[in-house]
């Protein structure tokens, strides 16, 4: 069964090798974080933010390329979770075939806000990395989470938190 979530937290780092993404069930409380890549991360603020960039990047062509293919992105799917890396997959309708493409859930995600289609993620893997929210602020264990992630302070531009 797939389960379709939000995008709550983009947590950006510079200094930091890895940044994080906090995906939420909608309608829920179970959510989890992926650590992501700089570009990544600044692919999908430019987005959130609705930040006018000059020239096309790497998410914006790949998607310019599906439509000029004749294809549509329907969905992101993050279907696996293996040795705490998160796999997914790009869903495409071209015609009246769905095509999935292999991605790593980072580029999905950025291109998946880019145009603006839903995540869906499946629920075994949900229930397997999510954590219920803590009153305590510390971090459950599971698997993608990092040990700081929660005690970091936010260096967004304008210290925002979220974007839910």
């Amino acid at each position: 069964m797939l389960v379709k979530v939000t995008l709550a937290r983009l947590l950006i780092r510079e200094m930091a090798d890895s940044q994080f993404v906090t995906l939420q069930e909608e309608g829920g409380d179970r959510m989890f974080p992926i650590a992501i890549g700089l570009p990544e991360a600044f692919a999908i603020e430019r987005r959130l933010r609705k930040t006018p960039i000059p020239r096309p990047q790497t998410h914006d062509l790949l998607g310019n390329v599906i439509e000029l293919l004749g294809g549509t992105l329907v969905q992101i799917v993050i279907h696996a979770l293996e040795e705490g890396t998160f796999f997914a997959k790009l869903v495409i309708r071209q015609g009246d075939e769905m095509v999935e493409v292999d991605s790593r859930p980072s580029d999905a995600i950025a291109l998946g806000v880019r145009s603006d289609v839903p995540i869906f993620v499946v629920d075994s893997v949900l229930e397997e990395a999510s954590s219920e929210p803590t009153t305590d602020q510390q971090p459950p264990e599971h698997p993608g989470w990092m040990p700081d992630f929660d005690d970091a302070e936010d260096e967004s531009e304008d210290g925002e938190d979220g974007f839910a």
